[in-house]
């Protein structure tokens, strides 16, 4: 399944089926419709463009809208902040990183401050959410999936994804948001690329949320594992951008101190389980 050449239109169309008449503030004629959402002609209405020119937009015929018309209908289809970010790079409005760039590479200061977290799960994604650096909790915490270390392939294909991870789906669908953000953010990126269309293939649950078109950041998370030498074991989770290495990640899992779940973190990283 290849990235299509009208991701915009496909955008798009996605995002007005998502927005009821109602929502959008349009109390008429609203009985007997054939499609989800908003029409053309609304959306067009409620940008203030004429919907020959949205028509043309959505179907890939119109290549160059401006960035107040793409604001103005970002605004029409009540898209979220992530949204409206992922609307105008695929207008080709934002600067784009180069497909080159040296973002599969770990600064050795970033990889000290990985332990700087003794009593943290902590590592540092890609672009494409390969783990590209762990410290010794988080390695532990990843250990039931063995050699695989790209999250949305253990997510979407390992059999022990649905044991570790209470919140299983929950995690499926925010992290194939993040992964459609970063696409934008990155156009080219062959390890972004090569992941959908291996996934689409192979996972219909991929297939499914990746055609929704939703986008959004990994946010800040309460996530529980299931390990299978210590239990149960309850973090919150922060996720902090990586300026000098765009597309990099580092999320940190802290435990509530004091808590059954800082013990099995503290064992973890003692590399023992509990007595």
């Amino acid at each position: 399944m290849q990235m299509r050449d009208n991701e915009l239109g496909a955008f798009l169309r996605a995002s007005r089926a998502r927005v009821g008449p109602a929502d959008a503030g349009l109390v008429g004629g609203v009985s007997g419709r054939r499609v989800r959402g908003l029409r053309r002609e609304e959306v067009a209405v409620l940008a203030g463009v004429s919907a020959d020119y949205y028509a043309r937009l959505e179907q890939g015929r119109e290549r160059n809208p401006s960035a107040q018309v793409i604001a103005a209908i970002g605004r029409a289809l009540r898209l979220a902040p992530d949204a409206r970010e992922h609307l105008h790079r695929l207008a080709g409005l934002n600067p784009r990183l180069a497909p080159d760039s040296p973002r599969d590479l770990v600064h050795p200061s970033l990889l000290r401050l990985l332990e700087a977290f003794p009593q943290a799960a902590a590592y540092v994604l890609g672009p494409a959410f390969d783990v590209l650096a762990t410290n010794l909790v988080a390695d532990a915490l990843l250990s039931p999936f063995g050699v695989e270390r790209n999250m949305p392939r253990v997510l979407f294909t390992h059999p022990q994804a649905k044991t570790v991870f209470t919140d299983w789906q929950l995690l499926q669908r925010s992290t194939v948001h993040a992964l459609r953000l970063n696409a934008g953010r990155f156009p080219g990126d062959a390890g972004i690329s090569d992941l959908v269309d291996e996934l689409a293939k192979t996972s219909p649950e991929f297939r499914t949320l990746w055609e929704e078109h939703s986008v959004g950041s990994l946010p800040r998370a309460f996530k529980v594992f299931v390990h299978p030498e210590v239990g149960r074991i309850e973090l919150t989770y922060q996720t902090f951008d990586v300026v000098d290495a765009p597309g990099q990640l580092l999320l940190v899992g802290t435990p509530e101190p004091g808590s059954r779940s800082e013990e099995a973190v503290v064992y973890l990283a003692c590399g023992a389980g509990p007595a």
